[in-house]
């Protein structure tokens, strides 16, 4: 599952090395998920999203502590990077939910109406504009949605909605993301940790089952590499704008796809492939007219 850019820092712009880590953070989430998977099917999906976001936290919260001290903690809107980190709990664990009854490769296929929500909240919540042809866009990226899930057939299952209550709550983090201004990018990964831990840490009494040795190890390698994804994405943004970046995210649904067959046996049906490919087209025009409006605004006529 994949992330949005938390934050840009000053470093030497290098689109493609921006691209590289972009691209190495979708295979990360893959190999991440495709654990989540598995362990999803011995363990209640509460307890390992909590392994996550505790893995997820022991990683990053020493690192942060190395690199600027707990002066990194003091944010400047610490509500709304609460919120933030809220949204991003909630989708996870939505994700991980469905999980144990989806393949890989369509939790991550819905998943993707994510940046149509995004679209929709800005609009609403920070007054952007959208044209025609990206609502057009959002449309029919929509249609490729329901496309995977295919409500009203026989193969509609209703654990499909999981994904899609995910995406929704990750655009609304994503949204509380670009009104955070100011905040270093550790600043923002470590709220999302802490605030992960503390919510799903008060759900662990009600369904604990106690891991064995082999279902520690998985959790602890998915939240590593869980922490790892989102150092990638931050890397990423670095060095080039969302615009240009952010549609090689789509690279995901290729990895989720390959890694699900290769450990589950699953492929993906005709149906869940179409549906892919219209929502990644979908994505990959919005990208492209988010960038001519960019240019637009750089270099007005």
């Amino acid at each position: 599952m994949n992330s949005d850019p938390v934050a840009r820092t000053n470093a030497a712009p290098s689109p493609l090395r921006g691209i590289l880590f972009l691209i190495a953070s979708t295979v990360v989430f893959s190999i991440a998920d495709v654990i989540t998977k598995q362990l999803t099917s011995t363990l209640p999906p509460p307890e390992v999203a909590w392994m996550r976001y505790a893995t997820f936290a022991l990683v990053i919260i020493p690192v942060m502590l190395l690199k600027g001290g707990p002066a990194l903690l003091r944010s400047r809107r610490p509500k709304l990077q609460v919120l933030r980190g809220l949204g991003m709990v909630g989708s996870s664990l939505l994700f991980i939910e469905s999980l144990p009854y989806l393949p890989v490769a369509d939790a991550t296929a819905i998943f993707f109406v994510s940046p149509i929500l995004i679209m929709a909240l800005s609009v609403l919540f920070l007054g952007e504009t959208v044209g025609w042809r990206r609502w057009s866009a959002a449309a029919v990226g929509f249609i490729g949605v329901m496309i995977v899930v295919r409500p009203g057939t026989g193969a509609f299952q209703f654990a499909a909605l999981l994904p899609m209550m995910a995406a929704s709550s990750w655009a609304v983090g994503a949204v509380v993301t670009r009104k955070i201004v100011g905040d270093h990018a550790f600043t923002t990964l470590a709220y999302s940790a802490l605030v992960g831990t503390v919510v799903l840490s008060a759900l662990l009494p009600f369904n604990w089952v106690t891991p064995d040795a082999t279902e520690i190890g998985l959790g602890l390698s998915m939240g590593v590499l869980f922490a790892i994804g989102h150092w990638f994405i931050v890397l990423a943004y670095r060095h080039g704008n969302a615009s240009m970046i952010a549609p090689f995210s789509y690279v995901q649904l290729i990895w989720a796809g390959s890694l699900g067959y290769l450990v589950f046996g699953s492929v993906p049906d005709a149906w869940t492939i179409t549906g892919a490919g219209i929502i990644a087209l979908s994505g990959l025009y919005t990208a492209y007219r988010e960038r001519v409006r960019a240019l637009e605004k750089k270099f007005p006529a």
